[in-house]
């Protein structure tokens, strides 16, 4: 028996009458939801459908009914937990001032926060899609690219307001765009081994690496190797 969540399969178990008549969006968020968890704590080859069954308070075939199959849950899993992240990103940089570094700055800081308080989508996101199926593999990708292009975006408004003499193309913006969400990628990592950083904390020193770096170059500061020689 699972120690996932034993509390709740109780309560589910002393009211069957009531999970009957649970709507099936309702159920499939409840089967995605403990499917998470599964997934995070076994591993996408350990999980079992029959313990997220058993969790969700259905049977096996229900589970299948919803979702198809194994990789049909996980690629929900996936797709929700993906868009709550991107989502997530969009909403701070969208609604938090004017300038650009400031919408980066709150995207970032969103991304981190989200990671930290949602660890279990996050090992399923970062740690499992990536080495799984090739239709696995084509939805993180997808997810990445939103996330991507949101950045990119930014990088670019902040290009665009150095003004015209700015010596910076849109492949540069998307080198940038690149580099920080590679960065914020292995920081995730950084942060499960440093559990004392902030999410706040990680975003500010990120920003300082790149954004500072970044308009230094805007400036006209290049560094070649052995200019100072």
């Amino acid at each position: 028996m699972s120690d996932i969540s034993g509390e709740a399969a109780g309560a589910r178990a002393a009211n069957p009458a009531r999970r009957r008549r649970v709507p099936r969006p309702e159920r499939e968020r409840q089967i995605v939801d403990v499917a998470v968890q599964v997934f995070a704590k076994r591993g996408y080859h350990g999980a079992s459908v029959d313990e997220i069954a058993e969790l969700a308070g259905i049977s096996k075939p229900m589970v299948y009914l919803y979702l198809d199959s194994k990789e049909g849950l996980f690629l929900a899993c996936l797709r929700r937990e993906a868009d709550r992240l991107v989502g997530a990103f969009e909403g701070a940089a969208t609604a938090s001032g004017a300038t650009p570094e400031l919408r980066l700055h709150a995207g970032l800081l969103a991304f981190f926060s989200f990671v930290a308080e949602h660890r279990d989508s996050w090992v399923v996101l970062h740690r499992q899609a990536s080495e799984l199926s090739e239709t696995i593999a084509t939805a993180v990708a997808q997810a990445r690219r939103a996330v991507m292009a949101q950045v990119a975006g930014l990088v670019w408004a902040g290009i665009e307001d150095s003004g015209p003499d700015s010596q910076l193309s849109d492949e540069d913006a998307d080198f940038v765009a690149h580099a920080l969400v590679g960065a914020a990628d292995s920081l995730t990592d950084w942060m499960t081994r440093h559990p004392d950083q902030s999410p706040e904390g990680v975003t500010l020193r990120l920003m300082n690496m790149v954004w500072a770096g970044m308009g230094r170059v805007l400036k006209g500061e290049v560094w070649v190797p052995g200019a100072d020689g």
